[in-house]
């Protein structure tokens, strides 16, 4: 059986690759409690297995897939860490020094104490801050070090075993310590916390950022003119509010032309768009509530922007609202924003980014007026620039060929170095001329998780011959490591941010997941607080610390070699 088996999954080229991609995925959707571990770790435990049946994938489709998935993730996150280099977000660094220094510290301490070699000491430095990419700076680099191709070879795959034991213990520890452990030892109510600060933000009592509304953010209602008779449009749009806007005047059968100055007249009929709450005193304002008129349909658009402005970046939305002329923004609602591939709270108090996406809905002339003062428009029929993005990856694995030495080690960025960096200056060069570089995000999440689960299929499948040898030299070692690997960091930081920066309890907790990179701590955590106001200060140490960590992978394969 195991020899049908191995021979079916040598025969049929790249079919051990879709095996472990479908299994590793379904695994990873597997709930242990509130848990998921997720389609990469799913498949970097199926490839393990299926590795110690001497099945592996081909190199050169590895370090495609890498340098795929690194540039993707230096692009997308080239706009927001630039944008979190300013005086409000560079506080926030802190957690990501933290997060640096004591990785490294821990390892170090635990390579002198268990002799651990260069692949093992990687991997579970990888595993215990739950970023994968720096399985692959990590693995690039040892593939330079001066070792017969046999070592060299043992010490990859022992990058992906001891990654999969850290990682699921680290994973199990930010999330149980971030929504868990942490409010008990702050001794508050997360939730109640939560709502504080959603209401200094500006958010209304009750309501709630994690659950998909009932009812649309952004309504039509049409009423008839009674109460406004001879009010201009200007003074109706002012007494209802700031997100309000009279699109349609329908008076003797006929739609007038609208405009500020615009009079309305007793029998006149008037279409107005607007967020729902600001509309529930229009019956007073304007008249009784009609059912629709012919001649008062309207079409709205929906526009996905990315904010470039330069003026604009680390302001509040109330800022933001106050800073552009009303006449400008008229009939442009926000109603969304996007960092990080997380949604933030729609606030006055919210704070936001160059490189944040945010989401415009209203007549598509008023859209076209207002979105280009903003920043630059998401085509959505445009899901790739190929040309655009496949140069970067050409610099970038240039770049990576560089060597420094460091004493007898070719110090190197590697592909999965080069790639970073290069995707951090495309990704920044397309907000200084959005023309050039559309990338879809939806298609940029598919080349990421694609290629990341492809990348750690390889390792895995390398890894299973020598997984069981390795477990059994090290044995309670390796699970108790990757627990202090996050543990330690993650306590340090909590102590900091509540401590020294006395930052309010859902900032906390989201900054000390943001450190470790780890989406499933945040979920934990925004589940818990019952809105977004975590993602706040996640999506900013989010940014740093994903640009940061993949760059200790030649580090911490340099540090292991001294040490031992």
């Amino acid at each position: 059986m195991k020899d049908a088996i191995t021979d079916l999954l040598t025969s049929v080229e790249g079919l051990v690759l879709f095996v472990c991609l479908a299994l590793g995925f379904a695994i990873g959707k597997v709930k242990f409690w509130k848990i998921t571990l997720g389609g990469v770790a799913g498949t970097l435990i199926v490839a393990i297995f299926v590795g110690m049946l001497g099945v592996k994938l081909d190199s050169q489709v590895q370090n495609i897939a890498f340098a795929m998935f690194i540039f993707t993730l230096g692009y997308m996150s080239g706009p927001s860490f630039f944008a979190s280099l300013n005086r409000t977000s560079l506080r926030y660094g802190i957690f990501t020094l933290v997060e640096v220094v004591t990785i490294l510290a821990v390892v170090a301490a635990a390579t002198l104490i268990l002799h651990l070699d260069e692949g093992t000491a990687a991997g579970l430095l990888a595993g215990g801050a739950t970023e994968s990419a720096v399985v692959g700076t990590a693995t690039d680099a040892i593939g330079k070090l001066d070792r017969t191709p046999a070592q060299i070879a043992t010490l990859q795959g022992n990058v992906g075993t001891a990654y999969s034991i850290s990682y699921i213990m680290g994973l199990i520890t930010i999330v149980l310590v971030t929504s868990q452990f942490a409010p008990a030892l702050m001794r508050i109510n997360l939730r109640d916390e939560a709502d504080k600060l959603w209401a200094k933000l500006g958010g209304g009592a009750g309501e709630e950022g994690t659950t998909t509304q009932a009812l649309p953010e952004i309504v039509g209602r049409v009423h008839a003119v009674t109460a406004a008779d001879g009010r201009t449009v200007e003074q109706v749009e002012r007494t209802l509010g700031y997100a309000v806007a009279v699109e349609r005047v329908h008076r003797d059968g006929n739609n007038v032309d609208v405009t500020p100055a615009t009079r309305l007249q007793a029998g006149d009929a008037i279409l107005i768009n607007g967020r729902r709450e600001q509309l529930l005193n229009a019956g007073d304002v304007i008249g009784p509530e009609q059912s629709g008129i012919a001649g008062t349909d309207l079409d709205l658009d929906i526009q996905q922007v990315v904010l470039t402005t330069k003026e604009y970046n680390g302001s509040t939305l109330g800022q933001l609202r106050h800073a552009i002329d009303p006449q400008r923004r008229r009939g442009a609602f926000l109603t969304g924003i996007t960092r990080a591939e997380h949604h933030l709270p729609v606030q006055d108090g919210t704070p936001i980014n160059a490189g944040d996406t945010l989401q415009f809905t209203g007549r598509r002339h008023d859209l076209d007026r207002f979105v280009p003062g903003i920043g630059f428009r998401i085509d959505p029929a445009v899901k790739m620039d190929v040309i655009f993005i496949a140069t970067g990856i050409i610099l970038g694995m240039l770049i990576g060929t560089i060597e420094i030495p460091l004493g007898s080690i070719p110090l190197s960025l590697g592909t999965g170095g080069g790639c970073l960096l290069a995707g951090l200056a495309f990704g920044w060069l397309r907000t200084r001329n959005p023309r050039h570089g559309q990338y879809h995000p939806a298609a940029a999440q598919v080349v990421k998780d694609l290629g990341l689960a492809t990348f750690i299929c390889a390792v895995g499948l390398s890894s299973g011959p020598q997984a069981i040898d390795l477990i059994a030299r090290y044995g309670i070692a390796l699970p108790i490591v990757g627990v202090l690997v996050t543990l330690i960091p993650a306590s340090i930081s909590l102590l900091i941010a509540w401590k020294v920066l006395h930052l309010p309890a859902p900032l906390t907790l989201g900054a000390v997941a943001g450190q470790q990179c780890s989406t499933p701590a945040a979920t934990a955590v925004q589940q818990a607080a019952g809105n977004t106001t975590p993602l706040m200060s996640y999506t900013v140490v989010y940014a740093m610390s994903n640009v940061v960590l993949p760059l200790l992978g030649p580090i911490v394969v340099a540090m292991t070699g001294i040490l031992t």
